[in-house]
């Protein structure tokens, strides 16, 4: 018997098999019509191809066809390497001329999508055609990143605090009137959900209930651990908080739910957006609160978790409240903070957050449930749940880059066992480290941080750097600041 591509990869083992077999018969019982096959880009948004429920489990074992040019794409949906010309993919072995890659799906994510009928789910990744992964796949990013916590059996847990903006659609005929169709087009007209400006005001809930439920439904007809929804600051701005999770599941979430939600309010009329700051005059800036711990892998206990503080030690210092492992961690993200931050914060947009006063960072600090602070140490002594959170993503940001990231750093700082300044009692004084204030400079700052271009690969930095410079070249370029974000960002993201 021909072996299956699945099996060429090395992938297809018996619980593969079993896991194949179970979404077959889910397909059938659930009267499934169509399956869709995606996977999640550079930038985090879900792309693949839709396959009638018959199809589907041939594909899972043979792969599907997707043109690599998808893999190349900037945010405004242009090849940022000149694929036909000679020498214009030398950099990326495996790609040229808009070749096809092979996308293999996982049996054990199918999925039945609950804002469509008779429609399941799954989640798959790029092969090239010879069998062999394709590393530049963000996935796959972390994975590696995780394979480095394994080895010394330790593994990630996250948990996400996601803030939004939903908007009632008012007329959708901007964005879908043929005559201005662009590349890439407008958004459509909409208005507010709620006012804004009344912290979790239970009056504003009821008034942005409809559209909260919908997103409660979805998440949680979609498997995902979704714990509370609240009303944030800003005008048509919410929140999501789920419960904690292994990374890479935390990671599969936040693209699944991300992705689903906009697609199953837009349905319903309403218009999400994972943009930072959309391009209203009166908003507030919405934040990714990434809570992590190292955890062992036999057992789950938390690594950071400290029983009593260090002896001497005063509440500043990170000993007080974290482990040895804690703080070398915390001491690699802050070391590491300047580098990693675009793959926390990618879009030109969302650097518009870090501004002092706002419940955003400014500066590389830590500090003890500080919400000021770039990194907030929570719990205390004998805390099960203590963790650091990093504040300074955007939910624009690709999950598995984001936490890849974390990884890198954290890891760093253990291995050189570096040890964190005390913590910070002002956030917002001048005269420290700062962040990044625009993506130029956050992608000059990767480049220049030796660290973590050896942990993600010299290809993959260039490759990212690449498409983030054509997407950084367009806005400079652009006449229209306002709408160049429109469009790019508050249209599609």
């Amino acid at each position: 018997m021909t072996a299956s591509f699945a099996q060429r990869c090395g992938i297809h083992d018996a619980a593969r098999e079993d896991a194949l077999q179970r979404a077959e018969q889910a397909i059938a019982a659930g009267g499934l019509e169509l399956v869709r096959f995606a996977w999640c880009d550079l930038h985090g948004v879900t792309r693949g191809k839709t396959l009638v429920a018959s199809a589907a489990a041939q594909a899972m074992r043979d792969g599907l066809g997707m043109v690599s040019t998808l893999m190349l794409k900037d945010t405004s949906d242009r090849t940022a390497f000149k694929v036909f010309e000679p020498g214009g993919t030398a950099s990326l072995p495996g790609f040229g001329f808009a070749n096809n890659l092979l996308l293999l799906a996982d049996p054990a994510s199918l999925r039945t999508l609950p804002w469509t009928p008779a429609t399941g789910w799954v989640r798959a990744q790029p092969w090239f055609e010879d069998a062999t992964p394709v590393e530049l796949d963000t996935r796959r990013v972390l994975e590696r990143a995780l394979e480095r916590l394994a080895g010394r059996g330790w593994g990630l847990r996250c948990g996400l605090e996601v803030e939004f903006h939903i908007y009632r659609i008012t007329d959708a005929g901007d964005q879908l009137d043929p005559a201005q169709a662009a590349w890439p087009g407008l958004p459509p007209r909409v208005e507010l959900v709620h006012p804004g400006y009344n912290l979790l005001a239970e009056n504003w809930y009821d008034m942005a209930e409809e559209p909260l439920r919908i997103v409660q439904h979805t998440a949680q007809a979609l498997g995902l651990p979704l714990l509370s929804l609240e009303i944030e600051l800003g005008p048509s701005q919410v929140e999501a908080v789920f419960q904690a999770t292994d990374a890479m599941t935390a990671a599969d979430n936040m693209v699944l739910f991300r992705n689903g939600v906009r697609q199953a309010l837009r349905r319903a009329g309403y218009h999400a957006s994972f943009m930072c700051r959309p391009p209203f005059p009166n908003i507030m800036s919405s934040g990714w609160h990434l809570h992590q711990s190292l955890v062992a892998l036999d057992g789950g206990a938390n690594l950071f978790r400290r029983e009593q503080p260090e002896p001497g030690a005063t509440p500043a210092q990170a000993r007080h409240t974290l482990s040895a492992l804690g703080e070398h961690y915390l001491a690699g993200l802050l070391e590491h903070a300047r580098g990693m931050a675009v793959f926390c914060t990618p879009t030109v947009n969302g650097f518009g957050r870090f501004r002092p006063n706002a419940l955003a960072p400014q500066a590389v600090l830590w500090g003890r449930d500080n919400r000021g602070a770039m990194l907030r140490v929570v719990g205390a002594c004998g805390d099960a749940g203590t963790r650091i959170e990093n504040r300074i993503g955007e939910p624009a940001a690709n999950p598995y880059l984001y936490l890849a990231s974390q990884i890198h750093a954290g890891l760093d700082g253990i291995e050189r066992r570096r040890e964190a300044p005390p913590a910070t009692e002002a956030p917002y004084a001048t005269g420290g480290v700062m962040l990044p204030t625009g993506l130029g400079e956050a992608l000059a700052a990767l480049r220049q941080d030796e660290g973590l271009v050896a942990a993600f690969g010299a290809p993959f930095i260039d490759y990212f750097s690449r498409i983030k410079q054509c997407e950084l070249q367009r806005w400079e370029a652009a006449e229209d600041k306002d709408d160049f974000q429109r469009r790019e960002y508050f249209s599609r993201f």
